[in-house]
């Protein structure tokens, strides 16, 4: 069921969020609450669907699946994209595939609950043409480095050891933010998190960033309705990609030493995503 929030929603009548959690820190939210500004309901309410969206056609799925992919070194121009799936005009298999799977996994958010069995379920149509199949939807057994194009590793991530616990209490806390009253400044906080804490986990062997991305607007959408399926945040994460990285990257090193203290200006980029958005 999903629940319409209200900025304004009484805060006396909830439990404090961070009480609740295993993973997910709420630390940084009254620092937060000072920086957004922007009058996030007003600007949620405004989103709509493009007039060149049909039944079988999803212009702002496009868009999502087309930047995340870019993110990740996809070479895949929107244009071209909507010229594909909106027209069936032909390009190259290997042009289009990538993106073709991710928006199947937009689509299969849309009309399912966010939760583990989803998730893994999301991924395996997402990285069809990433993994193997033995591998698509579970869990690597390996370590897992981020590294530079220079070669140079920027991340050591969980250890195998630690992967399916560590998920595991994101996804119990996930279960419990979905519960919970919440305003819409929370709501966009949490998903962010979710998001940071998940591609800092980084679960799978590949296919990690669209999933998280993925997933912060899925969460959106459980809470605040359909209308977060027309964010376009994936198009402003690949337009400031730089800070993008950066952002995640201020945390630290390694996964046992991550400092969340330092999470605030990632965390910001979803809200002035909703703050700049406009038609493509």
């Amino acid at each position: 069921m999903l629940t319409n929030l209200s900025s304004n929603s009484n805060l006396s009548e909830r439990k404090p969020v961070k009480n609740q959690l295993n993973i997910l820190s709420s630390d940084l939210l009254s620092e937060y609450l000072k920086k957004v500004t922007t009058d996030l309901k007003a600007k949620f309410e405004a989103l709509k669907d493009a007039d060149i969206s049909t039944d079988t056609f999803s212009f702002y799925t496009s868009v999502s699946s087309v930047f995340s992919s870019k993110i990740e070194g996809e070479t895949i121009e929107l244009d071209s994209y909507i010229k594909h799936k909106k027209f069936g005009i032909e390009f190259s298999p290997d042009y289009t595939k990538k993106i073709d799977d991710l928006y199947k996994a937009y689509t299969f958010a849309k009309s399912n609950a966010l939760n583990e069995g989803n998730i893994k379920e999301a991924h395996a149509l997402l990285s069809k043409n990433i993994l193997t199949h033995s591998k698509q939807g579970r869990y690597r057994n390996q370590n897992m480095y981020v590294s530079t194009s220079e070669g140079r590793i920027e991340y050591v991530a969980a250890s195998p050891f630690e992967v399916e616990f560590e998920i595991n209490q994101l996804y119990t806390d996930v279960a419990q933010l979905l519960e919970q009253k919440m305003t819409m400044e929370e709501v966009f906080f949490f998903a962010s998190m979710i998001h940071l804490v998940f591609v800092k986990i980084h679960p799978w062997n590949d296919g990690n960033g669209r999933s998280a991305r993925l997933i912060e607007k899925w969460f959106l959408a459980q809470k605040l309705g359909e209308k977060a399926w027309f964010l376009q945040s994936e198009k402003m994460y690949y337009q400031e990609h730089q800070a993008y990285y950066h952002n995640i990257r201020l945390l630290g090193l390694e996964y046992q030493s991550l400092d969340y203290s330092q999470a605030l200006p990632f965390l910001l980029m979803l809200p002035n995503a909703l703050k700049n958005h406009g038609i493509y």
